[in-house]
């Protein structure tokens, strides 16, 4: 039954998708729902397209295995990013009439750094839709009761996820985002009262005290600089790296005016902040209400400590709603997350070797959809790879931003806020940051200074030096 529901649950969602692709009129449809969304459908976007697998599996297994200092990447270093983009950088990129970021490198800087930028982008994706994927092959095989393979589950979830994103576009993240939003708020909740009830957790005060006298609220790094620097280059991989980012652009971008497109998501980002810590308190809930069980998974696998103790010790409709909930955060993260990339491969990579005079909106968009299935398969391969080396959910979503704090980051803020930034200054940046940040990862990848916080210092300095040398022709 609780097999049955879940599947009714896919079903509505792709026809919720399916009745988006009815609204996708062009490209700017497709890409951005014409720029027409309000605050509250903008807020439930950044909410929950960021509150994804990482957050209700990754996040609370690290807190256990760690303490509160190990998630100082996601979700402070992902929220610090949300709230920076919508306060600094929302505001100016709106007002250039963009489709994508990438549009951002080629109208300020040229065409090689748009393309090197948006490769840059399309790459970091590729680690965070698969951490979505593998989570929905995660719950396909705990709801079957391992009737269903993790990697039979990766390649069910990868096809829902892109049947109703291939059609729909960011109308049908739109839409499909704020019906998961609902659920995981209204679910997560009810089940944190649920599981407050328990005689063995009795509230939420007797949790935190038991979390507090076990040292997993210890933050803040030991004071010897190798600790203090992996602290910040932890948090501002995500909060700096997650900046130049097309899914949180695309969010922004898609409202219906400037305030929206600040404000909503810089609502949306406190918002992740605070609920983040649902999924961590339900979690630590499960080792008081069942210590054997949630130290049998503690040893094989932390990511299924939650899953499995709702399927254990919760009643039917708190099963339904909880995996209902899980699967909302996965597919609205893997959903917004999966048609970013592929956006910005076609329209900042692809559509620059094309004759433009041939190109049609109907070719173009047809394009874009073929890229989003491409990147779908490329996805589905790194998920099996990432599983078959036991790669962590956590851990493959703080390895995305790797690349575009290294890369990207310096050159959108210096193009955006100094009006010296040229070509040239982009150019050495670009090409500073990249190489030490891989000579770093391939001689000293647990070197007291992280590679891509080495290659963002390099980054920054290639700009700087750069841009004081005469600039070179587009």
């Amino acid at each position: 039954m609780l097999l049955g529901f879940v599947i009714l649950y896919l079903v509505v969602s792709i026809g919720i998708g399916v009745y988006a692709a009815t609204r996708v009129k062009n490209t700017e449809d497709y890409f951005s729902a014409g720029r027409s969304l309000p605050m509250v459908i903008v807020v439930a976007m950044v909410f929950a397209t960021w509150f994804g697998a990482e957050t209700v599996l990754g996040i609370p297994a690290t807190f256990l295995e760690e303490n509160l200092g190990g998630t100082i990447s996601d979700p402070f270093g992902a929220s610090l990013a949300l709230i920076l983009f919508g306060l600094f950088i929302a505001r100016p990129l709106y007002r250039m009439h963009l489709l994508t970021i990438g549009d951002f490198y080629r109208k300020r800087y040229n065409r090689p750094v748009e393309v090197a930028m948006s490769l840059a982008i399309a790459l970091s994706y590729l680690g965070w839709v698969s951490a979505q994927v593998m989570a929905l092959g995660l719950v396909f095989n705990v709801l079957s009761a391992g009737v269903i393979s993790h990697e039979q589950g990766i390649l069910i979830g990868a096809s829902v996820v892109l049947i109703y994103t291939l059609y729909g576009g960011m109308w049908s993240v739109a839409l499909t985002t704020f019906l998961q939003m609902t659920v995981i708020v209204i679910g997560l909740l009810w089940i944190s009262v649920l599981v407050g009830d328990m005689p063995q957790v009795n509230g939420i005060a007797p949790v935190i005290e038991h979390a507090a006298a076990a040292g997993k609220f210890e933050f803040w790094p030991e004071l010897e600089w190798v600790a203090i620097i992996t602290f910040v280059a932890g948090l501002l991989t995500m909060g700096f790296g997650s900046v130049p980012q097309q899914d949180v652009f695309q969010r922004a971008n898609a409202s219906k005016n400037e305030t929206v497109a600040v404000w909503g998501t810089v609502i949306g980002g406190v918002a992740y902040l605070l609920f983040a810590a649902v999924p961590i308190y339900l979690t630590y809930a499960a080792t008081l209400v069942d210590p054997a069980l949630t130290s049998t998974l503690l040893e094989q696998d932390a990511q299924q400590v939650l899953p499995a103790f709702v399927a254990a010790h919760l009643p039917l409709a708190a099963q339904i709603i909880f995996f209902g909930a899980l699967l909302s955060v996965i597919m609205s993260t893997a959903s917004g997350t999966l048609l970013a990339p592929s956006v910005t491969i076609s329209e900042n990579i692809i559509k620059g070797f094309l004759s433009e005079k041939n190109l049609t909106d109907k070719h173009f968009l047809a394009i874009t959809r073929g890229v989003v299935a491409v990147f779908s398969v490329g996805v589905v391969l790194y998920s099996l790879w990432s599983l078959e080396h036991e790669t962590s959910i956590h851990s493959m979503v703080e390895n995305a931003y790797k690349v575009t704090l290294a890369t990207a980051f310096v050159p959108l803020v210096a193009g955006l806020f100094w009006k010296r930034a040229n070509n040239t200054g982009a150019t050495a940046s670009i090409l500073l940051g990249l190489s030490v940040w891989l000579i770093m990862e391939w001689f000293a990848p647990e070197g007291a200074l992280p590679p891509q916080f080495a290659g963002f210092i390099a980054s920054a300095l290639g700009m700087v030096i750069g841009s004081h040398l005469k600039d070179r022709p587009a």
